[in-house]
């Protein structure tokens, strides 16, 4: 099975759109499916569309649908500026109907598409030739668009407007960039896999722009009236090579008064949210800094769960709950003003999501976080990296945990 996800790989990426979302195995409430891979060459909405007038187009839509938001996608609800978006860039939000689907659940693989002959598709996957590799590799360097110098000062100040009580919890993050970049999208997004594997983890492609994702994180999901998010907040690193040490870093994390607060706070946002879109009393926090174990993390994760009222819209579901409360703060409109002013750079697509809707409008989607993006045009290569800013954080333990979480996207290479 691991070869057919490799050849499916490399037969996505020769589509115009390409979405292969992978729980790398994760099992219990991370996903119903291990792989889920759709492809196409049609956009579903018109360039230009308004994000409420593309969501008509989502409404309208009786098929799948696979794509994502932009972290600006809903600035324009909360009367906030959209930034412009350079054209070699992610869009705000992008979303296609596919011309195939693949679902792959206990070595059972599904295939779904508009073509006369499936067995045909079925053949030209498995027919797929790898894309070689060689021996000679070298690293990616990465420039920080701040010093971390500069870092610790905006930390200072953030952590100093919270204690005179402008908020109460900021996300801050910085980017990454490594320039003059030109390597095999397959390749690097496998390499990711093997040192960082993660239930959230996506191959995404819109024309000649592309994610690797290694997330760990869902923003969203939809069955039925039941809506789910998971927000992570709390960070400690791993120690693979001692099991002893390994389960005291848990512990710690888990009796961190920093980390506790921290999702805890992102925990009454998220369920503020859901409260205004679903019905009364039915909104719950059905696990509550529970501690999750990654390749190279350790993670606090709570579950907030609700019923949604009838006749909900799809827009008012993410209009009221994206951006997701882990990457913003509290409160949440005042946060974001200041994220904008306060961030060296625009998000893009981090810190937004993408995920799918079914044709029943279930739907899913993740964060995404532990991320490269790669402009081919541009040859460039980059990341975000951050963590939520409270009263109690220090400023050098904030750069610490950042470095932490980019270390498996500094590690990928290029091939010779």
């Amino acid at each position: 099975m691991d070869v057919f996800r490799q050849q499916l790989l490399t037969w996505c990426n020769q589509f115009s759109y390409a979405c292969l979302l992978d729980s790398r195995k994760f099992t219990n409430s991370y996903s119903e499916l291990d792989l889920l891979a759709a492809v196409g060459n049609k956009p579903l909405i018109p360039p230009g569309s308004s994000t409420q007038e593309g969501f008509q187009y989502l409404d309208e839509c009786k098929d799948w649908i696979f794509g994502h938001f932009g972290y600006h996608a809903f600035h324009k609800y909360y009367s906030l500026p959209q930034p412009a978006i350079d054209s070699d860039d992610f869009s705000h939000y992008f979303f296609f109907c596919p011309e195939t689907v693949v679902q792959i659940q206990n070595e059972s693989i599904t295939l779904s598409t508009l073509h006369s002959n499936p067995s045909a598709v079925f053949q030209e996957i498995v027919n797929s030739i790898l894309p070689s590799t060689s021996s000679k590799q070298h690293a990616i360097t990465f420039e920080p668009i701040l010093s971390k110098t500069e870092y610790l000062h905006q930390i200072r100040e953030i952590i100093a407007h919270i204690k005179r009580g402008d908020y109460y919890e900021l996300n801050y993050c910085q980017p990454f960039v490594a320039k003059n970049i030109v390597l095999e999208p397959i390749d690097a997004y496998s390499q990711l896999m093997q040192i960082s594997p993660n239930p959230f983890s996506c191959f995404y492609k819109q024309n000649e722009r592309y994610v690797f994702c290694a997330s760990p994180e869902r923003f969203l999901q939809k069955k039925g009236d039941k809506l789910r998010s998971q927000p992570i907040k709390g960070t400690i690193q791993r120690n693979i090579f001692d099991a002893e040490e390994d389960k005291q870093l848990k512990e710690a994390l888990l009796a961190s008064d920093k980390n506790r607060s921290e999702n805890i706070m992102v925990v009454d946002l998220v369920r503020n949210d859901l409260s205004t879109i679903c019905k009364e009393g039915t909104v719950q926090v059905t696990e509550l800094l529970g501690v999750y174990s990654f390749p190279q993390v350790h993670q606090l994760i709570s579950t907030v769960e609700g019923h949604l009222l009838p006749e909900t819209s799809l827009f008012e579901i993410f209009s009221h709950t994206f951006p997701m409360g882990s990457m913003t703060g509290a409160p949440k409109k005042r946060v974001m003003e200041l994220i904008d002013k306060a961030e060296p750079t625009y998000r893009g697509i981090y810190s937004g999501s993408i995920g799918y809707f079914k044709p029943n409008k279930d739907f899913d989607f993740n964060v995404v976080i532990r991320s490269l993006v790669y402009l081919p045009k541009q040859q460039m290569l980059r990341f975000h990296v951050g963590g939520g800013i409270t009263a109690g954080s220090d400023p050098e333990q904030e750069y610490d945990e950042c470095m932490l979480k980019g270390k498996a996207l500094q590690q990928i290479k290029i091939s010779e």
